[in-house]
C-alpha cells in the first residue's frame, strides 16, 4: 500500500477534498504535524483515525519507525498542518526515504499558500519563484533584494508577522516602487490583501500584524543601468550565436565588471 501525501487546509476547513477526507478515513495511519489540529479537521467532518505526530523534532524518529509498516502494507497517510507536506512543513524526509526504498508514494494535490497568494495578489505572470521563509538577517534581506532585482517573474515568500515590518522597510530601501502584496489569515474569516509599491505598504505595516503572512514581489521596475543592459543584450547576442549560457556570462562579466550571476539570470 502507498504512503499518502494529503493537503490540508490552509485556513477554511471546508477547503479540502473528497479524496483527502476519504484517504483520511480509510489510512492505518494518520502522520500529522500537530495531532490536535488534524483531530479538529478530521472531528469537523466526522472523521475517527489513528493519529501519530510527525514533527521536525521526531522526523528522523518517525522514519525509521514507518518505513518498515510501509513495507509490510499498511497504507499511512501523512498531513501537515496546513497546505501540502514536505513544502516548508515536514514530510521530504519521508517521503525521499520512501521514493529510495522503492514503495509507492502518492499525491493529493489541495490547498496551497503560495498559489492562493500568487493570484489574489494580482501579479500573476508566466513564472513565479518561491523562496520559502525570507532571511532573518538584514545583510541576509539586502543579498536577496539584490539578487531578485534581475527576476522577470513573481516571488512568493513565507514571513513572520513580528519581522514583517522590518523585511517590508528593508524592500522599500532597496526599491520603493516594486509592486508588492501582503497576504494575511489567507481562507480565514479576517482575510486581508494589501496591494501596492513597497514604500506604501511598508507605511502600512509600520506595526506587526497578526496572523499568518504570506508576501509577493512582482518584477522590480529598476532595469538596471545602460551599461548593465548592454551588457545583458551582449550576453544574449553570445547565446544566440550558439555559446552556452554560462560562458557567455563569465566572458562579458570580466569585459564590463557586470556581476556574471546577475547576467546569467537575467538573460534566461
Amino acid at each position: 500500500m502507498p504512503l499518502v501525501v494529503c493537503a490540508t487546509p490552509i485556513g477554511n476547513l471546508e477547503d479540502v477534498t473528497l479524496r483527502v477526507l476519504r484517504e483520511l478515513g480509510e489510512a492505518d495511519l494518520v502522520l500529522c504535524e500537530d495531532t490536535r489540529r488534524t483531530r479538529t479537521l478530521l472531528e469537523r467532518h466526522g472523521i475517527r483515525a489513528k493519529l501519530l505526530s510527525y514533527h521536525q523534532h521526531n522526523e528522523a524518529q518517525r522514519v525509521e519507525e514507518v518505513l518498515p509498516r510501509l513495507a509490510h502494507g499498511e497504507r499511512i497517510a501523512l498531513a501537515s498542518d496546513a497546505g501540502l507536506p514536505g513544502v516548508n512543513d515536514p514530510g521530504a524526509r519521508l517521503i525521499g526515504a520512501a521514493i529510495e526504498r522503492e514503495l509507492e508514494v502518492t499525491v493529493l494535490p489541495g490547498p496551497s499558500a503560495v498559489e492562493t497568494a500568487l493570484v489574489a495578489s494580482g501579479l500573476v505572470g508566466e513564472r513565479y519563484s518561491f523562496v520559502g521563509y525570507l532571511p532573518r538577517g538584514r545583510a541576509a534581506l539586502e543579498r536577496l533584494w539584490e539578487e531578485a532585482a534581475s527576476w522577470d517573474g513573481a516571488i512568493v515568500a513565507f514571513e513572520s508577522p513580528k519581522r514583517l515590518p522590518a523585511t517590508l522597510r528593508s524592500l522599500a530601501g532597496a526599491d520603493p516602487g516594486r509592486p508588492v502584496a501582503v497576504c494575511r489569515e489567507l481562507t480565514k474569516r479576517f482575510e486581508e490583501v494589501v496591494r501596492g509599491p513597497a514604500e506604501e505598504v511598508a507605511a502600512r505595516f509600520a506595526e506587526p500584524p497578526k496572523g499568518e503572512i504570506t508576501v509577493v514581489l512582482g518584477p522590480s521596475g529598476d532595469t538596471g543601468s545602460v551599461a548593465e543592459q548592454d551588457a545583458l543584450a551582449a550576453v544574449v547576442e553570445l547565446v544566440e550565436a550558439g555559446l552556452p549560457r554560462r560562458r557567455a556570462a563569465d566572458l562579458i562579466s570580466g569585459l564590463t565588471g557586470v556581476p556574471r550571476n546577475k547576467l546569467y539570470k537575467a538573460s534566461l
